[in-house]
């Protein structure tokens, strides 16, 4: 497990944070695609003790992507004009992502999900240091907001919490101590206490061969499907809109690993700053927080589903959620299955 938390912790680092690696072309149809040159420093990281063939780690380079399409709308290809710009699928990074899903499923793990949607499992108690943000909302000292966050204590002391964890985080399950449980989140480095309250347990059966990749930065969304070890299927290739950074309301989407918990054909939103409906989001699919990946925004008084907006894949415009044309969203919404797929955003 040593080497899976230094692999995650580099990945995180220097691909979720920020790594801008060109992607690469995939090759159509059933060819595997395969870089030229492996230069990826997390990769040499992994290689540098060999592990026993039944314990090797998949590498980057160990997975084989293919476009079987199931949904054609609207694709894009692998790198693409924007303005006086060029966007791109980051082959790359999403490959070395894939690689670590692989790896953290292959031992008997317990998984668990931090949830608190709404504060529906209660408040979260203030964190030892915290801020007041843009937003003139609490938040821990790494800016995730108190609000639908789960406390996350330190081994040993259960008083005061240390920080806190988005909803939507998937973690390994431990053991137990009293009222609280031994978590490690899978995308951090350290074992952590949390009020067993802010957790469910995911199905023993749990298997994550679904996942949605948001890409910020180029504003694009992409769709992959395990069909056996190491082989994924490209799906979809779309543009989307990610939230955008506009205090007092609109913000941006969050970097990072979640599961999709919960699903809406119409999700309804309010107008902003007020408790009056401002319309619905179709074909909605829920990770962290209130952020949804959902088809074209339909405000009021208008009722009938919106296909495509000229605003997809241009700059982020959002609330937090992932705009998509709204038949991609419904692809989504029937393709990925609830609580056994993960929505990953880069950037």
């Amino acid at each position: 497990m040593k080497r899976l938390d230094i692999f995650f912790s580099l990945l995180l680092l220097g691909v979720l944070v920020g790594c801008r690696e060109a992607g690469k072309q995939v090759t159509p149809a059933s060819e595997t695609y395969k870089p030229e040159v492996m230069t990826s420093e997390i990769v040499d990281t992994l290689a540098a003790e060999p592990l026993p063939v039944e314990e090797k780690l998949l590498r980057a380079d160990d997975i084989h992507l293919t476009k079987e399409l199931l949904y054609d709308k609207y694709t894009l290809d692998d790198t693409y004009p924007y303005q006086d710009t060029v966007r791109s699928f980051k082959w790359d990074v999403i490959r070395n992502c894939l690689a670590y899903i692989e790896n953290m499923q292959r031992g008997q793990e317990r998984w668990v999900v931090l949830q608190n949607y709404k504060n529906l499992n209660r408040e979260a108690p203030l964190v030892r240091k915290y801020v007041r943000n843009a937003y003139k909302r609490v938040a821990d000292t790494l800016g995730v907001e108190r609000y639908q966050s789960v406390p996350m204590y330190l081994p040993g002391d259960t008083l005061v919490p240390e920080r806190y964890g988005r909803d939507g985080t998937l973690a390994y399950l431990r053991g137990q101590v009293g009222s609280f449980c031994r978590v490690y989140p899978v995308t951090w480095e350290e074992e952590w206490l949390v009020p067993e309250r802010y957790l469910k347990q995911l199905s023993d059966s749990t298997i994550f061969n679904h996942v949605v990749f948001v890409d910020r930065l180029d504003q694009n969304i992409t769709t992959l499907e395990r069909t056996a070890p190491g082989e994924w299927a490209i799906r979809s290739m779309n543009p989307a809109t990610t939230g955008r950074h506009a205090p007092p309301y609109a913000q941006e989407t969050p970097l990072g690993m979640y599961l999709l918990q919960q699903k809406k054909q119409k999700m309804v939103f309010l107008k902003d700053g007020s408790s009056a409906t401002g319309g619905y989001a179709p074909y909605a699919s829920r990770f962290t927080n209130g952020a949804y990946i959902h088809g074209v925004p339909v405000n009021v008084p208008r009722t009938a589903m919106i296909e495509y907006s000229w605003s997809l894949g241009t700059i982020p415009r959002s609330h937090m959620c992932v705009r998509n044309a709204t038949s991609h969203s419904k692809f989504v919404y029937d393709w990925a299955p609830t609580e056994k797929s993960l929505i990953v955003v880069i950037e």
